[in-house]
């Protein structure tokens, strides 16, 4: 069994503490990502996670800036920019992102401040931005899975309205459903999901962890329970193997750097979206050319058809 797996795992993948730490929250992280990522992209704010992950960057270095741990900075200021993104309270598609707009802008002007002030000279920046899995301490796992069964719970609980809302506000509206609190919900796990990924591959990119696995999952199936599982197994894979591939790139060149975690997770997650829209190219293909199959014989003589 080694000598199959050697030219795949380095020597001590399976032995290496911080590989099984960066496992267990990579994976947790998947799996809360790709089920919030599904009603991201059904209710069409996509910008709002980015937005959320952007004002993640002001989190982190102010954590950074009073010596607390990077993950409580992303989660009170992603929750307190969730919060203040509802209470401006614009329901409208084009209202909510004009709420957005304007509570990242605040935010990234106090991002800038507090980089400014002691962040840029140390390597907190780069962890803010671009995450590190292969440093988080394995005393953050219970956190993050107390934070993971939060977001699990409102999805499962809010399933239905949720969905409902997602793809209708006006027809949950008429049912009874009171869509403000549930969006209040939404907007909640969203913020949490987006710290969690924040905390994994940086603030830039949470949003690749977040939106890319669920939209390349909606490219498969318009079917939302195999959605969300097709999207989580789309955000373990590309979580296992960006572990995997930065594990052995010490041994690439330049020896002994290693690549980041956070650029194998993202480039997997690209390639899995370019990749789910095959199958629907192939099945317009082949209605195309059924289409133009059946159309030549419209019309034609008989002889001219046996011939």
């Amino acid at each position: 069994m080694n000598r199959f797996l050697a030219p795949v795992f380095a020597p001590g993948f399976f032995e290496s503490s911080t590989v099984h730490t960066a496992l267990i929250v990579g994976t947790l992280v998947a799996i809360v990502a790709g089920t919030v990522g599904v009603f991201t992209v059904l209710r069409g704010q996509s910008f709002a996670g980015e937005a959320l992950g952007d004002i993640g960057t002001t989190g982190g270095s102010g954590a950074f800036l009073v010596g607390v741990g990077l993950l409580w900075g992303f989660l009170i200021f992603s929750i307190a920019a969730a919060a203040a993104m509802e209470l401006i309270g614009i329901q409208r598609p084009r209202g909510r992102d004009l709420a957005t707009g304007i509570v990242l802008g605040a935010a990234l002007g106090l991002a800038a401040l507090f980089l400014y002030f002691d962040t840029t000279t140390t390597g907190a920046t780069i962890t803010i931005l671009f995450g590190s899995l292969s440093a988080l301490a394995s005393s953050t796992i219970p956190l993050v899975i107390l934070l993971s069964a939060i977001v699990l719970g409102i999805a499962a609980t809010l399933y239905r309205p949720l969905l409902l809302g997602s793809v209708s506000a006006e027809l949950a509206a008429a049912r009874g459903i009171p869509v403000r609190a549930v969006g209040a919900l939404y907007l909640l796990a969203l913020a949490i999901a987006v710290a969690l990924a924040s905390q994994s591959i940086g603030t830039i990119l949470s949003t690749a962890l977040v939106v890319g696995p669920a939209a390349a999952a909606l490219r498969l199936t318009r079917r939302p329970v195999t959605a969300i599982l097709t999207a989580v197994l789309i955000g373990i894979g590309a979580t296992w193997l960006g572990i995997v591939l930065a594990y052995d790139s010490y041994s690439w060149p330049p020896v002994g750097h290693g690549w980041s975690v956070s650029f194998f997770v993202v480039t997997i997650v690209f390639v899995a979206y370019l990749l789910s829209g095959v199958p629907r190219q192939w099945r317009t293909r082949g209605r195309e050319r059924a289409a133009g199959g059946a159309g030549s014989t419209i019309g034609e003589p008989r002889a001219a058809r046996e011939r």
